[in-house]
């Protein structure tokens, strides 16, 4: 169908990357740590694929293995390591974002976004109940104004099969729910379509589901493809589920956020008693003085951890784009020159990394695996080290590495950022090693067609490698 692409979900065989062997516990020397790197990485299935590497040792630099460190690579969500910082570095770690409403005496309120990614349901009623207090029980006009952030809200370089996904979701300054609309796919009986329910059943009635799924007996393979139209209320689900499995969650970005906000927020307003006449998308030049509720995001540092953590793209996407708005250069549409100011003045090189994102979904960012060791290696030096280190996800502990080094050496002592593209691999961040000391490190995979299987197995065999190593 014109216009219309498919997200991929494989629910067999989806790479947990969980189950990386551990190699044999014998501690190694920094002079034996090459070779064995170099035995994963010229692997038979790699001969054809470009690897970089850069280990060092956390407080002196010293380099303990390096292949190909200064050149460009594919990053994938390692991108988030660099925005992170920038952000922590130019806000600190107790910035908020404000969400606020403004009135004026015809009875109109103004809902001013400046981007906050957390807002869900509880803090829109937080606002409605505010403004409920102050004896509002009419509205004449509801007026969103997404305006503070300029720039398209939807990155040109991402594909066309990721706009359309709940991680590619469109960046604005009234967000909802990450901009992303949840499905719970269910099988019924074998023969019969699965169920498609909207987790937030308001929705049913403003989207058309075209379903062409099927529930399968218990011998067959598992896969859902969902998708939706760019320009239209219409998603599309295909694929198979077996009878009797769970269900999945899957999630499509909305496509015009703003509104998709006004509308929650009217429902919301009027759920609390709070008649709403209109309701319309509009930038105001001159809003009234007068702020009668509002509402503010978690801190900078939970931000930051939740964008590390879970590797929240969107969230990502708004740390970058609340750069701009302190750059002094007026053509930083969505935050990319302040960002690299600002790592640029933290030491790190500005030619290891170009990017046009701040997520690592474009296929068009390029770094270096020195620029991410130097990034790492300088905030650990850096007021905000114990901030932006704990947003790192655990090996077998936490975030997208929870179900990564389980029972492994590498579990509790790797704090690392993850990413994946189609292609690409990467795995960038911090050992704790027992008989050595504390390691930075990023290892980047590109123009592979290996599996993601594969790819994370040797990754994560190579960081095992890092957990063994002593002086001798």
């Amino acid at each position: 169908m014109k216009g219309l692409a498919f997200i991929l979900l494989l629910l067999v065989g989806f790479p947990s990357m969980a189950m990386a062997q551990t190699p044999t516990k014998e501690n190694i020397c920094p002079a034996q740590l090459g070779a064995a790197m170099d035995a994963i990485a010229n692997r038979p299935q790699f001969r054809r694929d470009r690897w970089g590497i850069l280990i060092q040792t956390l407080s002196t630099g010293e380099n303990l293995y390096s292949r190909e460190a200064k050149k460009y690579f594919i990053p994938a969500s390692n991108v988030k390591l660099l925005t992170t910082a920038a952000a922590l570095q130019k806000f600190g770690s107790q910035f908020r974002i404000r969400t606020s409403i403004y009135g004026n005496s015809n009875g109109s309120l103004y809902v001013v976004g400046r981007g906050d990614p957390s807002i869900s349901e509880t803090q829109l009623k937080d606002l409605a109940k505010q403004l409920k207090k102050r004896g509002i029980n009419q509205v004449n006009q509801l007026i969103a104004d997404d305006s503070y952030f300029s720039g398209r809200q939807i990155n040109p370089t991402w594909e066309s099969a990721d706009i359309q996904a709940g991680y590619g979701a469109p960046i604005n300054s009234l967000i909802f729910n990450e901009n992303a609309i949840k499905l719970i796919l269910s099988p019924q009986s074998i023969g019969q379509p699965l169920r498609v329910n909207f987790a937030d059943a308001t929705q049913a009635n403003q989207w058309q589901v075209e379903n062409n799924s099927l529930t399968v007996g218990q011998n067959n393979s598992e896969f859902v493809d969902v998708g939706r139209n760019l320009s239209q209320q219409v998603i599309q689900v295909r694929g198979n589920l077996r009878v009797g499995s769970d269900s999945e969650p899957v999630y499509v970005s909305v496509i015009n956020p703003a509104n998709n906000f006004l509308q929650q927020f009217r429902r919301i307003l009027i759920g609390e008693g709070i008649n709403v006449k209109q309701a319309l998308v509009a930038a105001n030049s001159q809003l009234p003085t007068q702020e009668l509720a509002a509402i503010e995001s978690p801190i900078m540092a939970d931000l930051v951890k939740e964008t590390n953590q879970e590797s929240v793209n969107i969230y990502a996407e708004v740390l970058l784009r609340l750069l701009s708005k302190v750059s002094s250069n007026n053509q930083d549409e969505i935050g990319l020159k302040e960002l690299k100011s600002v790592l640029t003045q933290l030491g790190v090189n500005p030619h290891g990394f170009v990017l046009v994102d701040g997520s690592g979904l474009s296929r068009q960012n390029l770094v270096s695996p020195e620029a991410f060791v130097q990034t790492l290696r300088l905030m650990a030096k850096s007021p905000m080290a114990s901030i932006y280190r704990n947003s790192l996800p655990v090996a077998g502990v936490s975030g997208t590495l929870k179900k990564r080094f389980k029972n492994t050496l590498a579990q509790g002592i790797v704090q690392a950022k993850t990413g994946y593209l189609t292609g690409a691999s990467a795995l960038s961040g911090y050992v704790n090693v027992p008989n050595f000391e504390p390691i930075v490190f990023s290892i980047i995979a590109n123009k592979s067609d290996a599996s993601a299987d594969e790819f994370g197995e040797a990754i994560d065999d190579m960081v095992l490698l890092l957990t063994r190593l002593k002086r001798c």
